[in-house]
């Protein structure tokens, strides 16, 4: 029997400072993150491309202190990829993709 599998793992810079907020006697991190690819185009030309993902993680064992989400900082994320579903005020069905985060490791220094 096959079984699925659905982990992500990131290494980047964060965009912005995080939003914390407390659910109940829980703390929710959200915050964006950029990794950066870089490539020769076909003319030998150097490329960079970067991607933007939205990151979430629940505090708990392991995880690190939550105000130490500062832009510029360099991030670890290891989570799974899960949809986000929305209606909008004017009935627009949207969604979008979100890194829900079960391992978060602030490294030392930002990536260049």
């Amino acid at each position: 029997m096959d079984r699925s599998l659905n982990r992500i793992e990131l290494r980047g810079n964060v965009g912005q400072d995080a939003r914390i907020n407390r659910v109940g006697d829980n703390t929710v991190v959200r915050f964006n993150m950029a990794t950066n690819e870089t490539y020769k185009d076909r003319s030998g030309n150097l490329k960079e491309e970067t991607t933007w993902h939205s990151v979430s993680a629940w505090n708990g064992k392991g995880m690190p202190d939550f105000n130490n989400i500062r832009k510029g900082v360099c991030v670890h994320v290891i989570g799974r990829l899960r949809q986000i579903r929305y209606t909008t005020a004017e009935g627009e069905e949207r969604s979008f993709y979100e890194v829900l985060a079960s391992r978060l490791v602030i490294e030392d220094s930002p990536m260049m």
